[in-house]
């Protein structure tokens, strides 16, 4: 099966590249994908997939993900990617988040994984790792949030930054939510149909 990735986001690409056992083709330079304006992760997922492949006849997958801190009833939520500004850097996020939320207080990252094929067939994923945060940034792998969150799945403390990319996809939110995905791609007795999905 070939999919088209609807992001502009190199990190996420070459996750997905590892993550999903299909032909996973960049999206075009000719095809504009909607801004993330939607009240939810998986609104927006769906608002990118539906856009790439209507823009391309082809089906299409796109994720929206970020983290959520309970101390800040979930913020920053879906505005992850501009917490600190229209135009923040993966740093300047970070630095916002460490100066609201207390180290050691619970987060969690989220990830909403729609697939959508030109004839309307639509299906939506969601993974999701729970965390804390550190103190202060460690490590030099992955991007976001990644040198802050330490993963509860893992009991010596490191965070996600400081994980080798195998170990990393095996407990993050966008490696729980593809396999979610390719599960259901590749079920013999074929996938749930959900016709323009909410």
């Amino acid at each position: 099966m070939r999919l088209v990735l609807a992001t502009r986001n190199p990190h996420k690409a070459r996750e997905f590249a590892a993550l999903v056992p299909h032909e996973v083709e960049p999206l075009p330079d000719t095809v504009v994908l909607p801004p993330e304006t939607g009240d939810s992760f998986k609104a927006n997922a769906l608002a990118k997939a539906r856009a790439a492949a209507a823009a391309l006849a082809r089906p299409a997958i796109a994720d929206d993900s970020g983290i959520a801190a309970e101390a800040l009833g979930g913020a920053p939520g879906v505005r992850s990617a501009r917490y600190a500004g229209e135009d923040a850097t993966d740093e300047e996020n970070l630095a916002k988040l460490l100066r609201k939320a207390p180290a050691g207080s619970r987060i969690a990252y989220i990830c909403a994984l729609a697939y959508v094929t030109p004839d309307g067939e639509e299906l939506v994923v969601e993974g999701r790792c729970d965390g804390t945060l550190a103190r202060e940034p460690r490590g030099s792998g992955g991007f976001g949030y990644d040198p802050a969150f330490v993963p509860a799945d893992l009991a010596d403390g490191r965070t996600m930054a400081e994980l080798a990319p195998a170990e990393k996809d095996a407990i993050s939110h966008r490696g729980r939510a593809a396999r979610r995905l390719v599960a259901l791609l590749d079920a013999p007795a074929g996938r749930p149909s959900v016709s323009r999905a909410r």
